[in-house]
């Protein structure tokens, strides 16, 4: 097996949550472990939340998640970006649409400099997506 790399993302108490959205956003199949499953809870109110979980999309792409226990300090989505490219449209704008919701856009999936589609967001759990459309600029 080759090494591979996989985006991590921590949360506060709503990974399970998240790790849905996304998989609601995705498909795949969802695969969640609690601390209370492994017996790793310090302490009873951590038991529920998520230790480990990982998504694997039909697309291929594999995104990874835990919950960061109140104990352990956690400055959600400003570490770590998410980046989709390619060239299938109908695809990444589907991704686009549906992480859009109750996002902040920080810029307008619009052509870009680079000839390209481009756009910024930071989805309703604090993640910053970039999602680049190779080709053909969208419309402005």
């Amino acid at each position: 097996m080759s090494t591979v790399l996989n985006p991590y993302l921590s949360f506060r108490g709503n990974a399970r949550e998240a790790m849905e959205f996304y998989r609601d956003v995705f498909g795949g199949e969802l695969q969640v472990s609690t601390f209370g499953e492994y017996q790793a809870a310090e302490d009873p109110s951590e038991a529920g939340l998520v230790m480990h979980s990982r998504l694997t999309t039909t697309a291929g792409y594999v995104l990874m998640g835990s919950d960061t226990p109140e104990r352990r300090p956690l400055t959600p989505g400003n570490s770590i970006s998410v980046s989709l490219g390619g060239e299938d449209r109908e695809e990444l704008e589907g991704y686009w649409n549906g992480l859009s919701q109750g996002a902040t856009i920080t810029q307008p999936l619009t052509a870009s400099p680079w000839g390209d589609s481009f756009g910024m967001l930071v989805d309703r759990f604090g993640v910053t997506w970039l999602v680049n459309i190779a080709g053909a600029p969208a419309q402005a």
